[in-house]
């Protein structure tokens, strides 16, 4: 009898992740909310804000990452309106509460019903997950692995909760900061009116880290590979 219970209360949770899960794609992709998934309509609605509008966009940002909401929208809105610089705050800070919030959902919702159904092949991955947390949430964030699923996938593994933060801290810094610095320098020129600014050399250097962003998953397999051959 206590068996049972126990079994029926993991399940249970795990019903409830999967209804969680597909109701927020359902909200995103086909509700009137996609009507506002647009730059004009987030940036409209941050404005009367006001001094809240900070604020305001780092809720958004990490309800929209629990929400499946596209990430590359909501870092482009916080470039645009906050610049290259705050941007690039509020959408890390934005990011990390929503990567924090998704992981606890998973985490309280799905891991002892994953737990239940580990073998002892897969079981020796979650313990290596375990052991290793912090190394492997970060290589996954470097490789641009995608955001959303890996915070509630990492949910139902053994990862440590604090590895998993550190690593996702430090990993998302980079593609963060040359995102938005991208994003926000050229809306700077935009917004001046000055073409003239777009021979600058802060929007090259802005271009090139952009570009350079793409080749990172690269240099880190690259890395690795040396690594395991001992190159380095």
């Amino acid at each position: 009898m206590e068996s049972d219970k126990n079994r029926k209360g993991p399940a249970i949770k795990a019903a409830m992740l999967i209804i969680f899960l597909v109701t927020a794609i359902v909200i995103a992709r086909f509700t009137p909310l996609k009507a506002f998934l647009n730059a004009e309509r987030l940036g409209q609605l941050l404005k009367t804000a006001g001094p809240w509008a900070p604020a305001a966009y780092i809720g958004a940002y990490a309800a929209g990452v629990c929400l499946f909401m596209p990430g590359t929208l909501l870092a482009t809105v916080g470039a645009a309106i906050f610049g290259p610089y705050y941007g690039f705050i509020y959408v890390w800070l934005g990011a990390m509460i929503g990567a924090v919030l998704a992981f606890f959902i998973g985490r309280y919702l799905g891991r002892d019903f994953a737990a239940s159904l580990i073998g002892n092949k897969l079981g020796k991955y979650d313990e290596a997950i375990e052991r290793n947390g912090f190394a492997t949430v970060l290589y996954l964030r470097l490789v641009y692995f995608p955001f959303t699923p890996m915070n509630f996938g990492m949910g139902l593994t053994r990862v440590r909760f604090w590895d998993y933060f550190s690593g996702t801290a430090l990993g998302i810094i980079v593609g963060t900061f040359i995102f938005t610095f991208f994003v926000g320098t050229i809306k700077d020129v935009w917004s001046s009116g000055q073409w003239g600014g777009l021979l600058s050399w802060k929007v090259f250097f802005s271009l090139g880290l952009f570009v350079f962003s793409f080749f990172i998953p690269k240099i880190i397999e690259r890395l690795k590979a040396w690594r395991q051959i001992g190159v380095v």
